[in-house]
């Protein structure tokens, strides 16, 4: 088993039992890992929709199967390059795609993600491995 770091839209599709039976084959098998920042956005989330108690504890389940990757002072340098090397090639990422993506080069995880075009840049110029 290996594994991969899953992206917030990931976490998401996988509580919501949304994923197409090809992205659920090449996840499976593998370790579940998320970022700090997943943490944070799917609490939001979460809070925002009031969900009952059955959600909640199937949220709650979730949680159990996943590691959760810390923040870090190579993950705030990984940040901190990462977003400086895209501003100045003309292409700004969003904050919180980016502490994802230096989670995932700091530890040298593959990401899963369904905003493909939302990492490719840091993809291409960073050496982010894209799972999906």
């Amino acid at each position: 088993m290996s594994i991969v770091v899953l992206d917030t839209d990931v976490c998401s599709a996988i509580l919501r039992e949304r994923l197409t039976s090809d992205q659920a084959a090449r996840l499976a098998n593998q370790t579940y890992a998320v970022s700090f920042v997943t943490v944070g956005e799917l609490t939001k989330w979460s809070r925002l929709r009031t969900w009952g108690p059955q959600r909640m504890l199937d949220y709650a389940r979730f949680w159990d199967r996943v590691i959760i990757l810390p923040y870090s002072p190579a993950v705030a340098v990984t940040w901190g390059d990462v977003q400086a090397r895209a501003q100045v090639r003309g292409r700004p990422r969003p904050s919180n795609d980016t502490w994802i993506a230096a989670c995932c080069l700091v530890r040298g995880l593959p990401l899963a993600t369904l905003n493909v075009r939302d990492f490719q840049d840091l993809a291409d110029h960073d050496g982010l491995d894209l799972f999906f």
